[in-house]
């Protein structure tokens, strides 16, 4: 399964975007799917997840309340909706599939080595 992740760009503070992911050779309907970040110096980090039937969501502490991880099965897309954004969301935005829990109904991990595919990233940049 090949991802691909879309929709960054240059957004003033307190703007919007929304991120897709999109699966390709595959489906991922049956994984559960995050979105990690990796700002410029910085480390990986977790920024959203969803379990296959989207009916577990989990959120780092930074963005809850601001961004929404949504999937649509049909499509075999994933998106992340950023609202009030802010410089420090600034990064690249990675989608990744975590295939060792398919099809259960728990919390999606927030642990990036759980994570088995991942797409090529997108950037975004967010201005003050």
């Amino acid at each position: 399964v090949q991802l691909q992740a879309s929709g960054g760009g240059l957004v003033q503070a307190g703007g919007s975007l929304r991120l897709s992911c999109a699966a390709s050779g595959g489906t991922f309907s049956g994984y559960a799917v995050g979105w990690f970040r990796q700002a410029p110096g910085k480390e990986r980090e977790f920024v959203a997840s969803i379990n296959w039937s989207g009916g577990f969501t989990s959120y780092a502490d930074s963005v809850k309340g601001r961004f929404t991880i949504s999937r649509d099965n049909a499509k075999n897309t994933v998106s992340l909706q950023m609202n009030s954004l802010k410089p420090e969301d600034t990064a690249v935005y990675y989608c990744a599939a975590d295939r060792n829990r398919a099809y259960t109904d728990v919390r999606p991990s927030v642990t990036i080595s759980d994570y088995t595919y991942w797409g090529q990233g997108t950037l975004v940049t967010v201005s003050s």
